[in-house]
């Protein structure tokens, strides 16, 4: 049987991901205005990777014994990723990205550490791997916000 916060810590950076698709999809539609194409552009890009970081995730989970949460479990928690009303704002979605970015850093940390003590090696470089692909988009979106100096 799987460690209970290795379960719990799957679930949550799986929830995670496809809030992130769900919230990249939205940016990459509504916004406007020549500045945000690239954004825009890495946006859609990066859904297909975050969409399948939570393939991998809930593949895991399956493994486990465990399940991937279903829409009746979701709870948003991205509130800094939410389209913004004026739809040429680039820099707050940026600053979202880049907030995501350092929950789901933070979360495949702990799962790291929570799986290494759980002695559970696969879910250890899982986690690796899906942090160092969290790490890259992050830095992406720093190098766009260096565009935006305030």
């Amino acid at each position: 049987m799987a460690d209970d916060q290795v379960i719990e810590l799957l679930q949550k950076a799986y929830q995670d991901e496809i809030e992130t698709v769900m919230n990249y999809l939205s940016n990459s539609i509504v916004l406007d205005g020549v500045r945000a194409e690239e954004i825009k552009e890495s946006l859609q890009t990066d859904i297909q990777e975050e969409l399948g970081h939570a393939e991998q995730l809930g593949e895991r989970l399956k493994q486990l014994d465990a399940a991937p949460p279903g829409s009746a479990a979701f709870e948003a928690s991205q509130h800094d990723l939410q389209p913004p009303e004026d739809t040429t704002d680039v820099v707050s979605v940026i600053d979202g990205v880049v907030a995501a970015e350092n929950d789901a850093i933070e979360t495949y940390r702990a799962l790291i550490t929570a799986a290494e003590e759980a002695d559970d090696p696969v879910t250890e470089d899982l986690a690796v791997t899906l942090l160092a692909d969290e790490e890259a988009h992050r830095t992406e979106f720093k190098g766009y916000r260096k565009e935006y100096k305030e």
